[in-house]
């Protein structure tokens, strides 16, 4: 969990993607979470974390739905959500926090 602490205690908003492959609608959303990581470029992250290979993670922050997006900015969770969303909801989100 230490690694996790690393990963969202930046300056720069990080979107956290938890999804499966199993998991049709965190399929759907690899494409939209390019564009957004594209359309940030270095104003923020998109990170991916495969709930199967990170259950105590996963448990830990009582992800139920998949998929499930959360925002962090200097380690603490601003926003939160799950289920699909598009690539222009996600990126004017992202932006109130750059």
């Amino acid at each position: 969990m230490s690694k996790f602490g690393e990963l969202i205690d930046l300056k720069i908003p990080v979107l956290l993607d938890f999804y499966a492959d199993w998991n049709e609608q965190s399929n759907t959303m690899h494409a939209v979470l390019r564009d957004v990581a594209a359309a940030l470029g270095d104003k923020g992250k998109v990170i991916k974390i495969d709930v199967d290979k990170n259950k105590e993670l996963a448990q830990a922050l009582r992800v139920k739905g998949l998929p499930t997006l959360m925002i962090y900015k200097k380690g603490e969770m601003v926003w939160r959500q799950s289920g699909e969303q598009d690539a222009n909801t996600l990126i004017g989100i992202l932006k109130e926090y750059v």
